[in-house]
């Protein structure tokens, strides 16, 4: 595999900063393709643990640690993702991935960004759009590696065969199933400083209980999803059509006393931060069209939201 960490200067040691460096890059792949902080740096810690268990002489004969560590990882999240839907089948309620936490307020967002050319890949920024995530999940294991590892990260096929275990030619084939139903299920980008508007509009009519205004924010066939694990009471956890969807967050914010709204970006769009006496309860991810609200994927779930509450991950 491509190398992304050269060897140290006398060629014989690969020393502990060169091969901890990957840790970010073996962070990211791994979110993106379990759509879990937890679950991700679980796979980062196992990839580490098979790379302390060699000899030295066993790490010194590997010419690209960085592609060996990537192969690694890449591997356990293919194995992961294979199991994941029977372990999902177990969950209490629905699940959604977990939202990537960020300190940023919209106010730092510059109101100039504008949508990505549709002719352009995925960018890593887009890459962890709530929306984007979600639709992975309709993927099949295979096709989820291939697209993140060729489009997202942009390793060639012959790399991306040696995790996969197909040749270049099936992954080709993998990669581009998943970029066409990626382009089917998703909406165009909006300009940030659009969403901004209208996310926030929709904020001051929640804070408000204005029942009238928050339909009028949201698109009529608007879905609402609520991840709780079942550990939270969140009333219906699934909600259809602007009229429900804003008669439950009124009653939300009427049964907790206290609450606070923030707007924070999630997953590297303009989201909703919900806390309690200075603890985050809840993390909403939306998406807007020009106009109106179209999804909302509120994280509700106590364990998805500790990285929320210790403190931004890297």
């Amino acid at each position: 595999m491509t190398s992304r960490s050269p060897r140290d200067d006398d060629g014989l040691d690969q020393s502990l900063d060169t091969i901890m460096k990957e840790r970010r890059h073996l962070i990211n792949l791994a979110y993106r393709l379990l759509g879990s902080l937890a679950d991700a740096e679980d796979v980062v810690q196992e990839t580490y643990v098979r790379w302390y268990a060699m000899t030295p002489a066993q790490q010194q004969a590997i010419a690209a640690p960085g592609g060996w560590l990537t192969k690694v990882a890449g591997r356990i999240c293919l194995d992961l993702l294979g199991s994941a839907r029977m372990r999902r089948e177990s969950y209490v309620g629905e699940w959604i991935p977990e939202p990537v936490p960020d300190r940023m307020e919209w106010a730092t967002v510059r109101p100039t960004d504008t949508a990505a050319d549709p002719a352009d890949r995925i960018t890593l920024d887009e890459s962890i759009s709530m929306a984007f995530l979600v639709v992975l999940e309709s993927l099949t294991p295979a096709e989820r590696v291939a697209f993140i590892l060729h489009d997202v990260f942009r390793y060639p096929f012959g790399d991306v065969a040696d995790i996969v275990g197909r040749t270049p030619a099936a992954c080709r084939q993998l990669a581009s199933s998943a970029r066409r139903r990626i382009r089917d299920a998703q909406a165009p980008t909006r300009p940030t400083s659009r969403q901004i508007a209208v996310i926030r509009n929709f904020k001051q009519a929640w804070e408000a209980k204005d029942i009238g205004a928050l339909i009028g924010f949201l698109d009529p066939a608007a879905v609402s999803v609520a991840d709780t694990g079942g550990l939270v009471e969140a009333g219906a956890r699934s909600m259809e059509g602007a009229e429900q969807i804003a008669h439950g967050l009124v009653a939300l914010v009427s049964r907790l006393p206290d609450l606070t709204i923030l707007e924070r970006m999630v997953n590297g769009r303009p989201g909703l931060v919900v806390q309690q006496d200075g603890v985050t309860v809840s993390v909403l991810a939306l998406e807007a069209t020009d106009d109106h609200i179209t999804h909302i994927w509120a994280m509700r779930n106590p364990e998805k939201l500790r990285p929320w509450r210790v403190g931004v991950q890297d």
